[in-house]
């Protein structure tokens, strides 16, 4: 039977792999079943006019995106919906990593002044487009990507042992038509949980990351796919080099990437260093609504002060001072939308609440 691939976790084996699993890996060939698209012309990046001391500050960092493709085709990375999107932000001398979830419906310019949802820029052209829409967007200089078109997220779970996650009565109902679903397209077994803490196997693990319709909806969603991300790196830096080894077997053809094997064995040369700090999501505020033709959106509240907040939380940049692009975009998001700052709400965990009570998740 041929395998969809359940791509909301695509991004956690991307890093599992490249960034955990790389070390442990003597022979390079595996590295070359991975799918290397060379490095990215900078015209097309749309890197925005930064001053000088912004762009020294962010030579301090190695910042990646991750894709997570919603395209249902096998080995197909040129196209399809970013399911994720996320920015993986690592600091050069501490080693500490932040994870942002980009929310996939935030109405950013996707391309050529075309303001909609940010997935779709993956869709019009490719991780060049996805790059250029991150950078334009938020003030970014990110020149690499990681993109996964996902078949074994379940194995690769199982290998680690499974993970375990304190789920809440809603989440274990709404992980059921999931569960059933993965099971008769992968023929694993698996079965139902209970809230709690429970210890998921693969198929319990990928139902959780595509659960939605609970309290939070797709902003929950999102820290769920970090939350997993987050386990599954501390649990896989633990493994012995067999399991890793079997891990690599699984899902290094299901990758696409910037990089080049060297690149590659560069970043993780530091990888004992490694920590993850802290994760959030972005637009910090937003507020959600139904614009025309466009239908469900976020809007951030606004752009501006949004990356603001985007470069203190990654960069430690308390007094950033955004690009004339930013101003631009954030006074046209403003203008289409009709939303401003005050309407902003900010998701805390388990719900929205008004802005000025504003807390990092």
């Amino acid at each position: 039977m041929k395998k969809k691939k359940w791509v909301c976790l695509g991004i956690v084996l991307a890093i599992v792999v490249i960034i955990i699993a790389v070390p442990a890996l003597f022979v390079e060939q595996k590295l070359n079943k991975m799918e290397h698209t060379g490095e990215i012309a900078e015209e097309e990046l749309s890197i925005n006019e930064l001053d000088e001391e912004t762009q020294d500050i962010l030579d301090g960092y190695t910042n990646i995106a991750l894709f997570g493709l919603d395209n249902r085709s096998n080995g197909s990375y040129k196209s399809g919906n970013s399911d994720s999107i996320m920015i993986v932000s690592i600091n050069n001398d501490t080693k500490e990593v932040k994870l942002v979830s980009l929310y996939r419906d935030s109405y950013l310019n996707v391309y050529d002044n075309s303001f909609q949802k940010c997935n779709a820029a993956y869709a019009k052209g490719g991780p060049e487009y996805a790059i250029a829409m991150m950078n334009q967007n938020l003030d970014l200089n990110i020149k690499d990507y990681v993109a996964v078109d996902f078949n074994a997220l379940s194995e690769v779970v199982d290998l680690l042992g499974g993970i375990e996650i304190e789920l809440t009565n809603q989440e274990a109902e709404n992980m059921k038509v999931y569960i059933d679903e993965l099971m008769k397209v992968t023929g694993k077994k698996s079965s139902y949980v209970s809230g709690g803490t429970r210890t998921l196997d693969g198929i319990q693990a990928t139902a959780y990351c595509r659960v939605r319709n609970t309290v939070g909806d797709d902003f929950k969603r999102a820290q769920r796919q970090r939350t997993v991300l987050s386990l599954m790196f501390e649990k896989a830096k633990k493994s012995d080099i067999f399991t890793i080894n079997k891990i690599v077997d699984a899902v290094m053809d299901d990758i696409s990437t910037s990089y080049s094997s060297a690149d590659i064995l560069e970043l993780a040369a530091g990888i004992a260093q490694y920590q993850l700090a802290d994760s959030s999501g972005f637009p910090f505020s937003h507020y959600p609504m139904t614009l025309g033709k466009k239908g469900q959106v976020v809007v951030p509240t606004t752009l501006e002060s949004n990356v603001i907040q985007l470069h203190s939380y990654l960069f430690g940049d308390t007094d950033y001072e955004v690009s004339e692009t930013i101003q631009e975009l954030s006074k046209k998001i403003q203008s289409d939308t009709g939303v401003s700052e005050s309407d902003g709400v900010t998701f805390s965990g388990d719900y929205l609440e008004e802005s000025e009570d504003t807390e990092e998740e």
